[in-house]
Parts: structure tokens; sequence; C-alpha cells
């Protein structure tokens, strides 16, 4: 897990490169995962849109493009990207950058 986190902003980073960095299997991967609530991938763009969130609501990378916030952390498709965000936050990466970081999550 800690691998995974130092290693978000890679937009390579997929269950095959985790497994491949840990010289293991992708099979033995995802059944390291089955006792967590989500696949090794969810568990990826989870955490990506964690950071991306964070780093949209701070007034600091406010001149920084939500694209640019996205592909800092490893997103690169920006149409998926805000489709994925708003699914999983209730309003868009733009919306939620305007509204200083409030949304549901």
């Amino acid at each position: 897990m800690a691998w995974i986190e130092d290693h978000l902003d890679d937009p390579d980073l997929d269950p095959a490169a985790i497994a491949g960095a840990h010289f293991i299997s992708t099979r033995y991967l995802h059944l390291l995962f089955e006792d967590h609530e989500v696949s090794v991938a969810r568990h990826v763009r989870e955490r990506r849109l964690e950071r991306i969130r964070r780093d949209l609501a701070d007034p600091a990378l406010r001149g920084v493009p939500v694209s640019g916030v996205a592909a800092r952390w490893g997103i690169g498709d920006a149409a998926r990207f805000s489709r994925v965000f708003r699914e999983r936050y209730g309003v868009s990466p733009s919306a939620y950058r305007a509204g200083g970081g409030a949304a549901d999550g």
C-alpha cells in the first residue's frame, strides 16, 4: 500500500506494474486484495481522486489547470477524469474547485 501511495503520480500504475515491482503475479496481487473492500485498480483510482480533490481545494494550486492537477496524479484523459470525479463527488472538478473544495464525498 505504501508503494502504491508513493507511485500514484505514475500514469502507468496499474495492477501489472504493481505486481511487477513486487516480483509477484497479478493473480497473486488480486488475491492479496481479496480482503479489501475494493480491487487493486479501484484502490489506485480512489487514492488518485483523493489526491486530486485535495489539490483542487489547495489555494496555492489555483493557477494549475484542473487537467494539470489530474495529470500530476497520473490521469491524462481529461474527459474520463471529469466524468469519474463527478460520479465520485457529485460535482465537476471545476465546480469543486470554485466551491472552495466543498462537495459530498
